[in-house]
């Protein structure tokens, strides 16, 4: 068994609860509200931009080129192909490249990013592929999920969302970063095995964090206070 099989055999009803959460049922069958769709779309772009810090520090704790190469591929991926994706949507909404980039971050935002860049920081490369696995990973799951839907794939708005995520080029992007766990899991210890496993288990649960967040448009639980 790979560790990632094991992995995913601890956070099969973390992500099942995923499919199951209103957000994603509601790109799902396309009926989520565009307001919630906005609010997720601006903290995703913020967010993104942090995790592909996360893959710049991945390239530079690689330990050979491949592994090197890869996190410049997640890197490239991340920057042009995913958040072109927010970019297009924003563009619907009358939303600039730079007004994305001014979201002010939400609390879970902040602390999930915060969170990977910290496990990141902390540990070799296995602690940087243990952060960022979730992420790609869970979404193509997802994306995939959707995608054997009757008409997700066509509607009009959230179709170019569920196409993207469960398309061969993200795919790629997922399997790469799922590979470079197992490559790099083969000659760890328990104990170390172990460490990693709450780094993805951690990210798992900020994932249905980041749902719920966008579901209920939450920035920070007190009232936001005036920029001067």
């Amino acid at each position: 068994m790979q560790f990632t099989d094991r992995l995913f055999t601890k956070v099969a009803p973390v992500w099942q609860s995923y499919l199951e959460h209103p957000f994603v049922k509601g790109i799902g069958d396309g009926t989520l509200a565009h307001d919630k769709f906005i609010h997720y779309m601006k903290q995703d772009y913020i967010y993104l931009i942090e995790y592909a810090r996360v893959f710049a520090l991945g390239a530079a704790k690689a330990n050979d080129l491949k592994t090197m190469t890869l996190f410049a591929n997640l890197l490239h991926g991340t920057m042009n192909f995913e958040m072109d994706l927010h970019r297009d949507y924003a563009k619907q909404f009358g939303i600039t490249p730079e007004e994305l980039e001014a979201t002010e971050p939400s609390a879970t935002m902040t602390s999930y990013t915060s969170y990977m860049l910290s496990q990141a920081q902390l540990g070799g490369v296995e602690n940087t592929i243990a952060a960022v696995l979730a992420c790609a990973w869970s979404y193509n799951w997802i994306g995939t999920a959707l995608a054997k839907i009757p008409n997700t794939t066509s509607h009009e708005f959230y179709g170019n969302w569920v196409r993207m995520y469960a398309s061969e080029e993200f795919s790629a992007l997922a399997n790469d970063t799922i590979a470079m766990m197992n490559d790099v899991a083969r000659d760890l210890p328990e104990h170390k095995l172990q460490q990693l496993e709450t780094i993805f288990i951690t990210t798992c649960y900020y994932e249905y964090m980041f749902w719920e967040m966008a579901e209920t448009k939450a920035m920070w639980p007190l009232p936001a206070l005036a920029h001067h």
